[in-house]
């Protein structure tokens, strides 16, 4: 039987849940339980006992099994794993379907909803499991760059479906199912076809995650001296350029600073008495997730309004609103709630998301 534990991590009222595999962890030397690492290369058994993974039952986890493991055997990189798992969730909830009559979309069958009338195959051939995932994953490798795109973008090019954009919304539950089948394997590189090795620093994981900018961390997420601080502040050089670290919306991209209660523009370095991030955009992502980039040297290049991938520019390191310096602050936020109560540690978010920051 597999074996879970949950590990909570609560700030001001924020609530960062990580599902594990208990046989994945280590105990620190404070004998606190630490996050699992970026999976194994053994390959899922779709024979095993699964656990049931919130909302989903035992039963469908054993179908993401599946699609993981013939992921796997195709020697698919893990990036499509966790898009193939989203797309059956939306489609399917990972429930083989049936001829449903009247209830069915058509007559799409499977994990996939893939229509025997459009070329798919065979009724008993798309409603096994195995022939299901094979097709998706070789009609995914036809889409140029497919591990770079958003998940939902590379699942609807497969799909074709009247919502484009409903797949989005299962990325992190993917990520998580896929985390603890594997042990951490959303945790790796995109484009890595083995788990075992973290992604390194700069690249685009496999849960479709990366770092903002390259530099060290100066000042770190409310610290004893800085205990209002929300974020971490990355030491990149100016004009250095500052990317979205996941899929999402812009929802500000505006100058925030003020000197004294009096307006202070964002076109010149600020200071330690300017109040406010300067130049800055916050992004939505899936799962509600919310990124915050401050201090540009320039106005942002995107828009409130517009939709951006993984590593798209947004913008270049300055020192503008209250700040002593080029560098990028960057902050990570739950429940799209951009207040002081949402935010969470950009450390161990983006470690968790397979983007470590330092």
């Amino acid at each position: 039987m597999w074996t879970l534990t949950v590990l909570s991590v609560c700030c001001l009222g924020a609530v960062f849940s990580v599902v594990q595999l208990l046989s994945e962890q280590s105990n620190g030397e404070d004998g606190s339980v630490t996050l699992a690492g970026c999976g194994t290369n053994s390959t899922v058994d779709p024979n095993a006992e699964f656990p049931a993974i919130d909302p989903y039952s035992s039963e469908q986890i054993k179908n993401a099994a599946i699609i993981i493991s013939v992921g796997q055997d195709l020697e698919i990189p893990a990036r499509g794993w966790i898009i193939a798992v989203a797309t059956a969730m939306q489609e399917s909830r990972l429930t083989n379907l049936g001829h449903l009559g009247d209830q069915n979309d058509h007559d799409s069958l499977g994990l996939f909803q893939q229509r025997p009338s459009s070329g798919w195959g065979t009724p008993e051939q798309v409603t096994d499991p195995v022939y299901s995932s094979t097709k998706f994953y070789e009609k995914l490798q036809t889409i140029d760059n497919w591990e770079t795109l958003p998940l939902t973008v590379a699942a609807q090019r497969v799909q074709i479906s009247a919502f484009p954009d409903a797949y989005a919304k299962h990325e992190p539950k993917a990520t998580e199912i896929v985390n603890t089948l594997t042990g951490g394997g959303g945790r790796v590189a995109a484009v890595d076809t083995q788990l075992g090795n973290c992604n390194p620093s700069g690249e685009l994981s496999a849960s479709g995650w990366m770092i903002p900018v390259e530099g060290p961390l100066n000042s770190g997420f409310r610290t004893s001296e800085r205990p209002t601080h929300n974020g971490v502040d990355i030491g990149a050089p100016r004009d250095a350029p500052i990317v979205a670290a996941a899929a999402g919306t812009v929802i500000t991209s505006e100058c925030n600073a003020s000197l004294y209660g009096a307006p202070y523009s964002c076109n010149q370095d600020g200071s330690p008495e300017v109040a406010g991030c300067g130049w800055y955009v916050n992004i939505v992502h899936a799962g509600d997730y919310l990124t915050r980039y401050c201090h540009m040297g320039d106005a942002p290049l995107v828009k409130e309004g517009d939709v951006v991938q993984a590593g798209q520019l947004l913008g270049y390191v300055g020192s503008s609103g209250r700040s002593s310096g080029p560098h990028l602050h960057f902050e990570t936020h739950l429940n799209a709630d951009r207040s002081p109560a949402g935010a969470v540690d950009p450390v161990d978010f983006m470690n968790q998301m397979g983007a470590p920051l330092d």
